[in-house]
């Protein structure tokens, strides 16, 4: 369909866009999520950054949030703030646009600079997960505010603290920021071709305490309860309740003592990664009963401490057509735009949950994340840029997909 004379200079404006800049001076700053004094200095200077958008930008303190310790307690878990940009609240077409601050490097990770590589491509911690894809942000969001249709288009940015760990501080700040929104665009980074994930299924994190008994365990172990073995018990049979549409997977058990010890406490950490609601179901159903039947066995007392923190996201129709108007910008720009299903599991799961429609790769092109090796193609951050600017454009227009 071509280029409109607004979408060419917003194609314009983000070419000229500092990103690349940005994007080193951020990767700079170690922002793992536990890093509470780098999270602090990355917010600071995500503040002074979007200062330049209008509207009124606050940074918000994280939602409680507790998690089991390796003795079975549970804990207080502090969280950086999290950066919340409202503009125009009261315009017609309002969006949503989400990133993360926090990368999964902590402050004595090894990968701590970045570097360039003989390829061209960036190496640095956060590069693609996510700094690029908040440059990236900006960028088109600046291309938007230069733009006619900016006096009757609104939108929250939300880049929180958490989203590594599962974003359980700041899951309520993204719902209340989904509300009322046409549509919402989340920077994760796309595969190093370009694909988007499309679909994405969901995830469940526990942490579940077995309380046992102890005793001598040379004079009189029968006495005792032995808490590791109940807990290697109940991850023997939630393993077994994997099936279609449902992966299971007991990570770690936590507990124990000296040899001559019957030990009375364990802590069995499992994910599950459901495909759809009705797995969630089946997860919960196994869940329960495989408690029951070990504290029935074993003689022990279980508690258990977690949630579904990240539903399903499937393709529903609202969303295939936000695909699909993504997909029809990148023609624009001679980019061949897809996508396909990932196990995968992000912030766009939580926007999906409330009803709206979410691409959530638009962030750069980069690759093996999550690693020493993770990297930046730095060619990516107009070319997003440019494809952002382009569907906002268009769904500020229309005023709907």
């Amino acid at each position: 369909m071509g280029l409109s004379a607004t979408e060419l200079a917003a194609v314009e404006h983000v070419r000229a866009a500092p990103m690349l800049d940005q994007v080193e001076r951020w990767v700079a700053i170690n922002s793992g999520t536990r890093n509470l004094g780098g999270l602090a200095t990355m917010a600071g200077l995500l503040a002074d950054a979007f200062s330049t958008l209008p509207g009124d930008l606050a940074l918000v303190d994280a939602a409680p949030v507790d998690a089991v310790d390796g003795q079975g307690q549970v804990q207080p878990i502090a969280h950086g703030q999290h950066l919340h940009l409202c503009v125009r609240p009261d315009a017609p077409v309002r969006m949503l646009f989400t990133g993360h601050m926090d990368t999964v490097f902590a402050a004595d990770h090894p990968f701590q600079a970045a570097t360039w590589l003989p390829d061209g491509t960036l190496n640095a911690p956060g590069a693609a997960d996510m700094k690029g894809g908040i440059a990236v942000m900006l960028a088109a969001l600046q291309a938007v505010e230069a733009s006619p249709a900016a006096a009757t288009f609104g939108y929250d940015v939300i880049l929180n603290s958490d989203e590594e760990t599962g974003s359980l501080s700041s899951a309520s700040l993204i719902a209340q920021a989904a509300c009322g929104k046409v549509a919402a665009l989340t920077y994760e980074p796309a595969l190093p071709d370009g694909t988007l994930a499309g679909a994405r299924g969901g995830t469940g994190n526990f942490s579940i305490t077995v309380h046992g008994r102890s005793a001598h365990a040379g004079r009189n172990p029968q006495d005792g309860r032995n808490a590791i073995v109940a807990a290697a018990d109940l991850a023997v049979r939630l393993a077994a309740a994997k099936s279609d549409g449902l992966a299971v997977n007991p990570a770690r058990i936590d507990g124990g003592g000296p040899n001559n010890v019957v030990p009375d406490r364990a802590v069995l950490r499992v994910n599950f990664r459901p495909a759809s609601p009705d797995a969630i179901i089946r997860a919960l159903a196994a869940l329960d009963a495989a408690v029951a039947q070990v504290q029935a066995e074993h003689d022990v007392r279980i508690h258990v401490h977690g949630s579904f923190n990240r539903p399903p996201k499937p393709l529903d129709p609202a969303a295939e057509r936000l695909f699909g108007l993504v997909k029809q910008a990148g023609a624009d720009l001679d980019l061949a735009i897809a996508w396909r299903t990932t196990g995968g599991v992000c912030d766009g799961n939580n926007i999906a949950a409330c009803g709206v429609p979410v691409v959530d790769t638009m962030g750069v092109r980069g690759g093996a994340i999550h690693s020493a090796d993770e990297f930046l193609i730095p060619e990516s951050l107009a070319e997003r840029a440019a494809l952002s600017a382009l569907t906002i454009l268009r769904i500020a227009e229309r005023g709907t997909l």
